[in-house]
């Protein structure tokens, strides 16, 4: 008799009446502040560069100066074969003639990277410093 008196004295128990939302809210809280600290090192990892404008203006291009860079290594400026030296004239003529010209580079796709980066910086120690890269859509 003892033994129905202790369980019948707890009742009946009841169903689930409320969810817990502590758990949860701590682990909202953490993916929180994970996400928080790599976005920072993401952006820190990021290189800072000048996206081009947009071509869709009105204005017509000013002056257009084209280098191209073939694969071994040899310079032509406007379709004239020049040598380094020659080129940086070129360059220095060209901003002198207008502080706005635009300077279109053209590499085969076999040279160095390295050359089409000294003409980028060729052009820049001459006060160029609006550039385009020329590409061939592919088919």
């Amino acid at each position: 008799m003892a033994g129905v008196m202790q369980s019948g004295g707890r009742g009946a128990r009841g169903g689930i009446v409320g969810i817990n939302v502590t758990p949860m809210v701590d682990v909202v809280l953490v993916l929180l502040v994970i996400m928080m600290v790599s976005a920072t090192y993401i952006v820190s990892q990021s290189l800072k560069v000048e996206l081009p404008k947009t071509a869709s203006s009105d204005d017509a291009v000013s002056a257009v100066s084209a280098v191209t860079v073939t694969k071994e290594g040899a310079f032509l400026y406007n379709n004239e074969p020049v040598t380094e030296a020659a080129l940086v004239d070129k360059l220095r003529a060209a901003h002198a003639g207008n502080a706005d010209v635009n300077l279109v580079i053209s590499a085969d796709e076999h040279a160095l990277h390295g050359q089409v980066v000294h003409v980028i910086d060729l052009a820049k120690i001459e006060g160029i410093s609006k550039f385009a890269i020329n590409v061939e859509r592919s088919r």
